[in-house]
């Protein structure tokens, strides 16, 4: 089952459970869904705001109580600690605000900031503004793409979605002969 499916037999325990976890795939497709009249908007940023904040709250959570150890098990995670870390200490207060916009750093950025000296109600705090604003944009995104493939379907008869098929494959051949010559001529 792929996302699309997903969030359309689930709904908002899948816009609610994606946002938890990773975010804006999930929340793009149910800003479209949302478009097209499945799901609700102003419910989708308000269950995707509220189950991120609740994701990154834990992640913080996490970070405060066990980050030196999860540092020393998972080492992979040492260098984008590390970077968040330098940020913060020159721009906490627009990091937290932005740190679900950065890729990368969804996870390991509340752990990060847990880790640090940034008290538990500033996080709250600005967590919780940076959800709101998160949700909003990326579901508006979502919605206004849902929105123009509306558009764009019923402006586009069948014919022309067959020549702009065969018009993609043929650009997609071409790509792959291209890239393979590149590849010989390297060798």
């Amino acid at each position: 089952m792929n996302i699309a499916e997903w969030v359309q037999s689930y709904g908002y325990v899948a816009v609610a459970v994606g946002t938890f976890l990773e975010g804006e795939s999930v929340l793009l497709i149910a800003g479209a869904a949302a478009a097209r009249g499945h799901l609700a908007m102003p419910a989708v940023i308000a269950v995707a705001a509220l189950a991120s904040f609740l994701g990154d709250q834990m992640y913080f959570l996490i970070g405060r109580r066990y980050g030196i150890t999860l540092l020393a098990r998972y080492p992979s995670l040492q260098p984008r600690a590390a970077r968040v870390n330098d940020l913060l200490e020159r721009h906490h207060l627009p990091l937290i605000l932005s740190i679900r916009f950065l890729y990368g750093l969804r996870i390991a950025g509340p752990i990060a900031i847990g880790m640090s000296s940034v008290s538990w109600p500033r996080f709250f705090l600005l967590n919780g503004l940076g959800a709101l604003l998160w949700a909003t944009i990326i579901a508006s995104v979502g919605y206004g793409a849902g929105h123009a493939l509306i558009h764009l379907l019923k402006a586009v008869d069948a014919d022309e979605l067959w020549g702009l098929s065969i018009l993609l494959i043929l650009g997609l051949v071409w790509w792959l002969v291209e890239r393979r010559r590149g590849a010989k001529n390297k060798t």
